[in-house]
């Protein structure tokens, strides 16, 4: 399975890249939503960070749309607010992950959006 993640911190990318690629996923990471746009075409799931600079996650995830990338794309996020979950899955999340991560459970979470 090949997943991209879409983080613009390198150390939240590591870790997630670390964790998933243990578990035995192909991991492709992007720094920002312009740069995941010509990685996503050939992937199982995006993990989407939502405050990225520039474009942000919610506008990657309509360029993605648009683009006809059909995969599901995950908010992996640390906007925890109550009403972020709804928010994120209303702007058309097909799932949505909090941060900090599990690392136990996370590739169980990752694997379930498929």
């Amino acid at each position: 399975m090949k997943v991209l993640v879409v983080e613009d911190n390198e150390r939240n990318r590591k870790l997630v890249r670390d964790v998933l690629g243990h578990a035995g996923w192909e991991v492709v990471c992007a720094g920002s939503g312009e740069e995941c746009l010509g990685l996503a075409s050939d992937v199982d799931v995006v993990l989407m960070d939502i405050d990225l600079p520039g474009m942000s996650g919610v506008e990657a995830l309509a360029a993605l749309r648009a683009a006809g990338v059909s995969a599901p794309v995950c908010a992996l996020t640390a906007l925890a607010m109550s009403d972020d979950r709804a928010r994120l899955l209303a702007a058309g999340f097909d799932g949505y992950l909090s941060k900090p991560i599990d690392v136990r459970t996370f590739p169980a979470q990752v694997q379930a959006l498929l």
